[in-house]
């Protein structure tokens, strides 16, 4: 591929690994795309580490002749590598995969408050710390003798043969990190696991070249840099700063994928300590080090659960004037799904999905229970914004700021906050690519979203109402 890619971003996302190549002024000029596969050992749910390796060096081979000159990593969080000095001891874990329960239940007695460590206790492997007190029992010699790594920085590894640690994924709801004193927490000091972690670096810090044999295989330059890398979240927030409406101003970033986080850019200091452990709202660690206020929940992966559709591969955007049009009966009739489809996650863990005036007696049904289902989305990204105190300035990047039903109803349920998409895909990838120049700005500039026409005031009082009767 002859193409003037000087830069390369490495995302690897829970549901899809990228790799997207740039001109050294933020230009992406290439993408390519892999949806990750399931895997398992002794009857473990793991991350994918060899089939993704695999991708990624033919992948980087299609950039053979182009003046690359550095790569940056970046990947989900609550994930690890332990290293030895052949690689990898075992298969990272995958977070999703459930932990027994009396392991977790031991582990549990272990953590730190969340006043200490802004991680909430979350299910499965979600909490890093538990990933890898399980795996201490699962593989003890192995992890007696590991390097520990966070995920992205396994990919920083991968190509450089150089172990470094990063924290935003340290301190992405992992119980390891105390954002308020950037340092490991006193779990992850008793239990001996910080001095296990490899040194700690900056996203932006250049952790070496291209491994020889790596260079050989893709026929990249042997002298091509590679940066640190960090968590994906984070680097869409380092995205958003790049656009001037929303710089050095009080302003929310909504990332939307398998996950919906919503990260608060706080003008002034705000406190921590208050946030609602119980109703997934964390801190999160950005690329300087600062506390983040965040919440979430698995927005992709709720809504796919009811539109029965791939949103990772199908494009949503030639549906929405249909879902638009079935909108005006929706409304009407209070028809609405109640949360949650991802039970465990969110605002409201232990709500159990139900549908009201389930949208089954009319004409449309396909297109009403997708419009439903936007409107669900956004009901809960309101809640989970007032959870974080989000005001003012609201941007909606990743792939659902395509749809249009989801963003103007959450322009209109939150009237006193300008809410934006951008008009070109500057998000996960080019915020890593920040890292490289800080300076770069976003191309395309950002909309403003028009709110859904007429007051959605009495809806959102109805669902809110129907929620409280269900939880008492």
């Amino acid at each position: 591929m002859s193409i003037e890619a000087t830069h390369i971003v490495v995302d690897i996302g829970k549901t899809l690994s990228k790799v997207t190549a740039w001109s050294r002024g933020g230009r992406m000029l290439d993408r390519q795309v892999r949806p990750n596969r399931l895997v398992s050992a002794d009857g473990i749910r793991r991350l994918d580490a060899d089939g993704i390796g695999a991708w990624l060096v033919e992948t980087l081979a299609r950039y053979r002749d182009c003046p690359v000159e550095t790569i940056v990593p970046v990947a989900h969080g609550a994930g690890f590598a332990a290293l030895g000095d052949d690689g990898l001891l075992f298969a990272p874990l995958d977070y999703e995969q459930a932990i027994p329960a009396d392991v977790m239940a031991a582990y549990r007695a272990l953590r730190d408050p969340f006043r200490v460590t802004g991680s909430p206790a979350l299910p499965d492997g979600l909490n890093l710390g538990a990933q890898i007190y399980w795996m201490e029992q699962v593989h003890p010699e192995a992890m007696k003798a590991a390097t520990l790594v966070p995920w992205a920085q396994y990919w920083a590894w991968f190509l450089t043969g150089r172990a470094v640690s990063e924290v935003t994924s340290l301190g992405c709801h992992s119980d390891l990190w105390c954002p308020g004193d950037a340092r490991f927490s006193p779990m992850a000091e008793r239990r001996g696991w910080a001095r296990r972690f490899a040194p700690l670096v900056k996203a932006g810090d250049v952790v070496g070249a291209l491994r020889g044999e790596l260079a050989a295989r893709t026929g990249l330059p042997a002298k091509v840099q590679v940066l640190a890398g960090l968590h994906d979240s984070n680097a869409a927030l380092l995205a958003v700063r790049g656009f001037p409406e929303i710089a050095r101003q009080e302003a929310t970033i909504l990332s939307t994928g398998t996950w919906f986080i919503a990260m608060r850019l706080a003008a002034q200091a705000v406190s921590t300590t208050d946030l609602p452990e119980a109703r997934d709202t964390l801190v999160n660690v950005d690329a300087y080090g600062s506390p983040v206020p965040s919440a979430r929940f698995m927005g992709g992966r709720e809504i796919e659960t009811v539109i029965q559709l791939d949103t990772r591969r199908v494009d949503i955007r030639p549906d929405q004037p249909r879902l638009m049009e079935a909108l005006p009966a929706i409304l009407k009739r209070g028809t609405m799904m109640m949360p949650t489809l991802a039970p465990g996650f969110g605002p409201f863990p232990d709500g159990e999905a139900r549908w009201v005036n389930a949208p089954v007696e009319w004409s449309g049904t396909w297109y009403a229970r997708r419009a439903c289902v936007c409107l669900y989305a956004a009901l809960v990204a309101d809640t989970a914004l007032d959870l974080i105190g989000s005001k003012d300035r609201l941007l909606i990047e990743g792939r659902f700021a395509d749809a249009e039903v989801f963003v103007r109803a959450l322009a209109a349920l939150r009237p006193k906050t300008e809410v934006f998409v951008a008009n070109a895909h500057n998000d996960v990838s080019f915020g890593a690519l920040r890292l490289i120049d800080p300076l770069l700005q976003a191309s395309g500039g950002l909309r403003r979203v028009l709110p859904l026409d007429g007051d959605l005031s009495a809806y959102k009082a109805m669902w809110h109402r129907a929620q409280m009767t269900a939880a008492a």
